[in-house]
């Protein structure tokens, strides 16, 4: 049998105490691992589509004239959207569609608390007929259609 020393009493408290502190750390980082939840990663809301409208023209940020139909004689349309709330900088994008053909993407950046965008669309005269804009989220999520037509 092997024979333990003989130690001061202060060095034998000293290691006592060392050894309940490095159990009592032990025993409590367990614990707490076996409490402790799993954080889920906060996803963000999106932001949300109050108005969208497609009109002759925008004026301090809101759209002029809306309609369904517009002249090509007009030059220009536009696709006015507005936002709110806004959580936090997004990005949504017009969609611009010719008798079912991509003809623009346009992307528009969202800024917090509300915000109001809108892209336009020079015509020409082979534009006339059907088109579309849809406005998209940065998730391809469609938040509206909108339908309108080109006329002479």
């Amino acid at each position: 049998m092997a024979k333990i020393p003989k130690m001061k009493p202060s060095i034998r408290i000293c290691s006592l105490l060392i050894m309940c502190l490095v159990s009592a750390v032990t025993v409590t980082s367990r614990i707490c691992a076996q409490d402790q939840v799993p954080v889920m990663a906060t996803v963000s809301e999106p932001p949300v589509l109050v108005q969208a409208q497609m009109c002759e023209a925008i004026e301090r940020f809101q759209p002029v004239n809306p309609a369904v139909v517009f002249s090509i004689s007009l030059g220009r349309v536009y696709c006015f959207s507005a936002f709110d709330p806004v959580f936090e900088e997004s990005i949504v994008y017009h969609r611009w569609y010719r008798q079912d053909r991509l003809i623009s993407n346009a992307r528009l950046v969202l800024n917090p608390p509300k915000w109001s965008s809108f892209s336009s669309m020079q015509l020409r005269p082979a534009d006339k007929g059907p088109w579309r804009v849809e406005i998209v989220d940065s998730r391809d999520k469609l938040l509206k259609t909108l339908r309108f037509s080109i006329s002479d």
